[in-house]
């Protein structure tokens, strides 16, 4: 059912009471031909060339450049082209500058955005030099993207270029820098010079114990167990893999079927019980659901050979019996998010190919079952980068949470990055308290075996899509999902674009309520009641062949899509009855919430 390994009885010591002196004498012997053959085996492994190159370019970056590089050499007359337009155009914005210099309004050549807040303070139109910066940035980037958008490139080296290429644009906007920062001024002048000093610093602390990148947030700003992943409950479950907790009913009487929240387990769970009033746990308690979350431990090379299987069996399944066990129910509603979302879905089309009717709905959030179109993250996600993956997680049997994190950083470069670098490097300010970044900068290790397996079976070769996926025995059929299901999705997601996610719910087999929010992939779940709130839904049950069909039919409302689902839960969550107890004596309480999986790293 699972991969675990069995472990080698452990010899007995040499001299200990009735052994033989030959045989101990063998057993130190093989003892250590196999340390030798450990360290000879990992000696070689570090002189691998293969595994050298995964060390220092990762994602593949080289071979991407040498191809575009050939594709340059192939067609030079383009590329001079391109240069000599943007030659041309920079030689005018210089002139134009000039002229703005001395009191002129004249307009520069290149084409601007309408709206930037990078660019809102009056001294980018109003100074000469910062406009003609931001006049010569705006001109290189559009010259670059029209480089190598005529560049006839295969699709994996296509993604990897650009995905460069923005990376590149991103990093070399004029509020990044000394010389292009009007804000980096501003700040010195305001502050006799102090802000260059704690700038410094800031960089100098970020280098050492950052990693070098800019910190987004400052630690104790919000504690968790306190002022996040605060909703008060129990643990009520412990395994290797996962804690269970049982959230304190807040309301008299709750609905008669429980809700089990299965979130992804890169990054701690609690970005569904961020701050009190941004939780969607506390808003699911708060509208009487007996609610359970489940806490997946922050793996180490223990745990280096886990597969999908083992999260489905020690995840939600594992859950899923605790649940029925403590409240009697005979069936469950089902939350998942992102990756949280994807083994929900998995585990429904598992117990279908057991004949198991276990589960009465099921949500999902921001969440794909369908890779065809896996947005920016399709630059990690090719057969050449998960072989580099995997030699880089040999050694100590995961992927490290840096490395995920500074994954997701750069697909929103300019927010979690550069926004940051002129703040705390250029400005000498410090990151506002941001709960959400909080839980950002709190990553988690993959397994290096279920991360592999996830990346080639879903992303690469996209098989539960298509009906070939197998988990713990069973091949899974998304259209086996015959329950009802609430799929939510956000217009500006990055991870889980919404387009992508529309594909996959349309694999369901159930009635399925599709709802489009605004923001993106986080946001779009910390989404409380607010004037900014609003959602896109159809009152069709059938979803229309293609997502723009259906955003084209789509209602907009001036509402949380939070609201819309308490209403579409409620139907889907049985009759009001006394609150079950906190945990049962088959699973008595082994501590408060949120546990101790959460706290660990």
């Amino acid at each position: 059912m699972t991969s675990r390994k069995t472990l080698e009885a452990v010899p007995p010591a040499a001299g200990a009471t009735g052994s033989d002196p030959a045989s101990d004498r063998a057993r130190a012997e093989e003892r250590a031909r196999r340390a030798v053959g450990s360290v000879a085996g990992a000696v070689k492994d570090r002189i691998d060339p293969r595994t050298v190159a995964a060390r220092l370019d990762p994602i593949g970056f080289v071979p991407a450049l040498a191809g575009a590089a050939k594709a340059v050499a192939t067609h030079p007359g383009t590329a001079a082209k391109v240069g000599l337009g943007w030659g041309l155009d920079a030689t005018r914005a210089g002139a134009v500058s000039a002229l703005r210099a001395v009191g002129a309004t004249a307009d520069g050549p290149a084409v601007l955005p309408e709206r930037d807040p990078r660019y809102k303070n009056p001294v980018w139109e109003q100074n000469a030099w910062y406009w003609l910066c931001r006049q010569e940035y705006a001109l290189f980037a559009a010259r670059l993207r029209e480089l190598a958008g005529g560049l006839e490139l295969e699709p994996v080296t296509r993604r990897k270029i650009d995905f460069l290429v923005a990376q590149l644009i991103e990093a070399a906007a004029p509020p990044n820098w000394p010389a292009g920062s009007p804000g980096m001024v501003q700040k010195a002048f305001e502050t006799g010079g102090r802000s260059l000093v704690r700038g410094a610093r800031n960089a100098l602390r970020d280098l050492v114990q950052n990693g070098g990148l800019p910190r987004q947030h400052t630690p104790g700003d919000f504690v968790v167990g306190e002022t996040l992943a605060a909703t008060p409950g129990k643990v009520v479950f412990r395994n290797r893999l996962i804690e269970l907790i049982q959230y304190a009913p807040q309301t008299p009487t709750v609905h008669a079927v429980p809700l089990l929240m299965s979130p992804p387990w890169i990054n701690k769970y609690y970005i569904m019980d961020l701050a009190p009033q941004r939780s969607l746990v506390e808003w699911a308690v708060q509208h009487g659901h007996t609610v359970f979350m489940i806490s997946y431990r922050d793996p180490d090379s223990s745990l280096r050979d886990l597969t999908m299987s083992d999260y489905l069996l020690e995840g939600p399944v594992a859950a899923l019996d605790v649940v029925q066990e403590i409240t009697g129910a005979p069936k469950v509603n089902v939350a998942g998010l992102c990756l949280g979302g994807t083994l929900a879905a998995s585990m429904l089309a598992w117990f279908a190919a057991r004949g198991e009717d276990r589960v009465n709905s099921l949500t999902l959030m921001n969440t794909m079952l369908d890779f065809t179109k896996p947005g920016q993250l399709g630059v990690f996600t090719d057969e050449p980068t998960v072989d580099r993956l995997e030699r880089t997680m040999r050694k100590d049997g995961y992927l490290p949470a840096s490395s995920m994190k500074r994954t997701f950083d750069l697909l929103r470069a300019t927010d979690l990055l550069w926004n940051y670098v002129e703040v705390n490097w250029l400005q000498g300010g410090d990151p506002v308290p941001f709960d959400m970044l909080t839980w950002n900068a709190d990553s988690t290790r993959m397994p290096a075996e279920m991360q592999a397996e996830y990346l080639r079976a879903l992303y690469i070769r996209n098989e539960l899509a298509e009906g070939k996926f197998e988990l713990a025995g069973e091949r899974l059929d998304l259209q086996s999902v015959r329950q009802d299901a609430f799929v939510i999705t956000a217009e500006r997601d990055h991870i889980a674009p919404w387009e992508s996610v529309y594909l996959g719910a349309r694999k369901l087999g159930g009635t399925v309520r599709f709802v489009l929010s605004n923001s993106g992939h986080i946001a779009g779940v910390v989404n409380p009641p607010s004037p900014k709130s609003r959602h896109w839904f159809t009152e069709s049950t059938e979803l229309s062949a293609s997502a723009q069909q259906w955003r084209d039919d789509a209602t907009e409302q001036r509402a949380s899509w939070w609201e819309d689902w308490a209403t579409w839960a409620e139907e889907h969550a049985g009759d009001k009855v006394a609150p079950p107890p906190l945990g049962s004596d088959a699973h008595p309480a082994l501590g408060d919430a949120p546990g101790t999986y959460v706290l660990r790293s």
